[in-house]
């Protein structure tokens, strides 16, 4: 007989998210669509703030409010707290020590990783350029890592829904054509760029369409949520040996 301590409302979640407010589409691939994922999500709403409050003004008072969402999760049974954003990433190391669970709250955590794998310049891509600050860098560890760093301001369709709140209604081909039309400008640009992260949660959608353009690895907030999944829920291997 096995008993339980229980005391949790919420069973078997893996990964909470810090989701900022937005009405756009989050097509599969979207951290904010769980049926896309393959790990179980539990989502923090965090009301009133939305992308282009964080890119323009990241005040200390909604990082307080982010570090008390975070232990909400926690509190909740999460085994590690990601969000919605990739330009949360200056508040990285403030969330991560005020809980006890890992927390990964930008894929801008990779940059290093991605240059130590390949030793090669690694494409940014994100929302905006203008946007991404040293802080941001420096709240992941990537300050001193070779970048190249390409936003989509300039992109008609995602800045009018995305960066602007214009509308909610949003062309997916067309984010799509956008993306691949600024990753492609910036590889003409720098050829020396190896690897890609994608700063923004919007883009892991078309992350297969950019590899299959770009013929390079592509790294974005999936792809860090899959690995501290299988890292905070270890399971044994199935299989055989002979």
């Amino acid at each position: 007989m096995t008993i339980h301590p229980g005391g949790q409302n919420i069973c078997g979640v893996s990964i909470g998210v810090l989701a900022l407010e937005s009405y756009f589409p989050k097509p599969p691939g979207h951290i904010k669509n769980p049926s896309s994922l393959q790990f179980t999500t539990l989502y923090e709403m965090l009301d009133g703030i939305t992308v282009p409050k964080l890119l323009a003004n990241p005040t200390g008072e909604m990082k307080d409010r982010l570090i008390d969402a975070a232990k909400r999760l926690e509190a909740k049974g999460v085994r590690a707290i990601t969000g919605s954003c990739g330009f949360l990433a200056i508040f990285q190391k403030e969330i991560a020590a005020a809980v006890n669970v890992p927390v990964f709250v930008s894929s801008l955590i990779q940059v290093p990783l991605a240059h130590q794998m390949t030793g090669r310049t690694v494409g940014v891509i994100t929302a905006s350029a203008g946007s991404l600050t040293e802080a941001h860098l420096r709240g992941v560890g990537a300050e001193n890592t070779p970048i190249v760093v390409q936003g989509l301001e300039d992109a008609k369709e995602f800045s009018t829904v995305i960066l602007r709140n214009e509308r909610t209604a949003m062309d997916l081909a067309k984010v799509e054509a956008e993306l691949l039309a600024a990753a492609q400008g910036m590889i003409a640009r720098n050829p020396e760029i190896g690897p890609i992260v994608l700063e923004c949660t919007d883009l892991p959608p078309y992350a297969h369409a950019l590899q299959a353009a770009l013929n390079r690895p592509v790294f974005d907030i999936i792809t860090l949520s899959e690995m501290v999944h299988r890292a905070a829920l270890r399971v044994p291997f199935s299989g055989f040996i002979t």
